[in-house]
C-alpha cells in the first residue's frame, strides 16, 4: 500500500491512498484522518485502507483523482520522534576522516544514533530555506522506517513486526556547524535543519524482495542541478533497521509514529557515487589533495529517487530548491 499526506491547512494534513503507479489518489475519508492516526490504529484501519487501495489499483474507485505530489507534505509532517542512525560504515569512515574524529571502538558493533527534531518535516517539492549559504549546506539521501509502538527490550528478531511503512529521506545538514556540536558531545541541533521526505510512504511488500533482512535494497539516485552524483544501494547497510530498532528500544519504548533513518546511503564501490556532498569532498581530498565540489547555495536543486529495476520510483521523487531564509 502507498500513502501520502496532502496539505489541508492543518498541522498534520489529510491522509490519502495513492495507486501503485502513483497516478491516482483518493482521500481516506471515513477510515482515518491522518497518517499518524493510521499508524497508531494500524490493525484497526488496515483492512479498510487495503480495500480502498485495491479498488484504486483496478480503477474501481469512483472518487479517485490524479495524484499531485505538489500537494504533499511529508508523509508524517510531524512525528513523536525522529531517530537517525549512521548505518553505512563506508560513510562513517569517510566522515571520520573529514572531521578528524578519534577512533570509535564500537563502530562495527553498536549502532550510532542521534535524536533529531521531528516538529517540522518538509514535503517533497518545498523550497528549503537557510539563513546563510556559508554554513555548508548539504543534502543526505537516506531511507527510513515508520514504526508502531515498540516495547522496551524488543529484540532484533522481533523488531521487523513493528515496521509499518518505509520512507525516502533528504536529511539536510549544515556542515560548518557540525564539528562544534559533535565535539560538545550533546547531539546535533543547529547543524540539522528540517528533514524532507519523498511524497509516498509504502508498506514493505510494495518493494517485494528489495526489502530484505530489514534493509531497503534499492539504488538511491541523487542529482544536483540535473547532474547525477550518486546511485548507492541501501542494501549495504551494516546495521539493519531491525538492529537499530532493538538498539533504540533497549531502555525505553518507542511510540507509534517514531521514524528511524538509515543515515546517508553509501557504498564502498566508488562507482556508486555519493548521497551527500561531504562524502564527495572527502573522496576528492583523499584522491587529489583538495576538495573541489562546493556545498549548495541559493537556487541549487537537489533531486532524489529510489528506483526499482523497472525504473519506477516507489516513493516518488524529492525535488527541492535551496532558498534564502
Amino acid at each position: 500500500m502507498k500513502l501520502a499526506t496532502y496539505h489541508d491547512g492543518s498541522s498534520d494534513g489529510q491522509l490519502w491512498v495513492v495507486s501503485r503507479d502513483l497516478q491516482r489518489a483518493v482521500p481516506a475519508v471515513g477510515i482515518v484522518r491522518t497518517m499518524l492516526e493510521a499508524v497508531e490504529e494500524w490493525d484497526l484501519v488496515l483492512p479498510a485502507l487495503t480495500a480502498l487501495y485495491d479498488r484504486l489499483n483496478v480503477s474501481q474507485e469512483a472518487f479517485a483523482v490524479p495524484f499531485e505530489p505538489k500537494r504533499c507534505l511529508a508523509p508524517l509532517p510531524r512525528a513523536p520522534q525522529w531517530l537517525d542512525a549512521s548505518a553505512f560504515l563506508n560513510h562513517g569512515r569517510l566522515m571520520d576522516k573529514a572531521f578528524d574524529n578519534p577512533p570509535n571502538l564500537d563502530f562495527e558493533t553498536i549502532p550510532l544514533v542521534y535524536q533529531g527534531a521531528s516538529d517540522d518535516f518538509r514535503g517533497p517539492v518545498a523550497d528549503i530555506e537557510f539563513p546563510d549559504d556559508s554554513l555548508g549546506i548539504d543534502m543526505e539521501g537516506e531511507f527510513g522506517v515508520i514504526l508502531s509502538n515498540v516495547p522496551m527490550g524488543t529484540s532484533a528478531d522481533a523488531a521487523p513486526s513493528h515496521v509499518r511503512l518505509l520512507v525516502q529521506i533528504n536529511d539536510w545538514s549544515l556542515r560548518a556547524l557540525g564539528p562544534r556540536e559533535m565535539r560538545a558531545g550533546f547531539g546535533f541541533l543547529q547543524a540539522k535543519p528540517s528533514t524532507a521526505f519523498a511524497p509516498v510512504a509504502v508498506t514493505p511488500d510494495e518493494i517485494a524482495s528489495h526489502w530484505q533482512d530489514c534493509r531497503v535494497g534499492l539504488p538511491l539516485h541523487v542529482e544536483i542541478n540535473g547532474r547525477e552524483v550518486g546511485r548507492a544501494n541501501g542494501g549495504e547497510m551494516h546495521f539493519s533497521f531491525a538492529e537499530i530498532i532493538a538498539h533504540c528500544a533497549r531502555t525505553r519504548m518507542l511510540t507509534a509514529g517514531t521514524i528511524i533513518g538509515s543515515g546517508t546511503v553509501s557504498n564502498a564501490d566508488r562507482a556508486a557515487g555519493s548521497s551527500c556532498i561531504s562524502e564527495i569532498r572527502v573522496i576528492e581530498l583523499l584522491d587529489r589533495g583538495v576538495a573541489e565540489t562546493p556545498f549548495l547555495t541559493w537556487g541549487d536543486r537537489v533531486r532524489m529517487e529510489a528506483r526499482l529495476p523497472d525504473g519506477t520510483a516507489p516513493f516518488g521523487v524529492i525535488d527541492q530548491r535551496v532558498a534564502r531564509g
